[in-house]
């Protein structure tokens, strides 16, 4: 086989498989995409997450704590719940018997519902 044919049939099995992993994925719902949050409840989310108490640690707002900003989560929801089941640091452990997938994903849409901060640039005596 001549290096041009070669460089061809490599570009030619590599559109191949970018259309199946389009037509794959895009055949996908929401709720079957990777990575994707399950629906959530965000007004329940608010209750939970100050009836166990995560306002302690990450404020009404989930601005702080010592992980820093929860809310709105920059996490995808896997990463969320992952670190919520198995946390490492001071955070305690929220098996499923304590807390619900159900009630993970109404917290994760609360923090989801939270307005992000202003960007840094837009507050004046930041930019003296």
């Amino acid at each position: 086989m001549k290096k041009g044919e070669f460089a061809a049939m490599r570009f030619t099995i590599f559109l191949i498989l970018a259309t199946v992993m389009i037509s794959v994925l895009g055949g996908m719902s929401a709720a079957q995409a990777p990575d994707a949050a399950p629906r959530g409840d965000a007004e329940n989310g608010k209750e939970i997450f100050a009836s166990y108490g995560c306002y302690s640690c990450h404020g009404y707002a989930a601005h702080g704590g010592p992980g820093g900003r929860i809310g709105p989560s920059p996490y995808a929801f896997s990463g969320f719940s992952a670190y919520v089941r198995q946390p490492a640091g001071v955070m305690p452990l929220y098996t499923s018997r304590v807390v619900t997938d159900q009630e993970l994903a109404d917290i994760y849409a609360f923090l989801q519902s939270l307005p992000r901060p202003v960007p840094a640039e837009s507050i004046p005596l930041l930019n003296n």
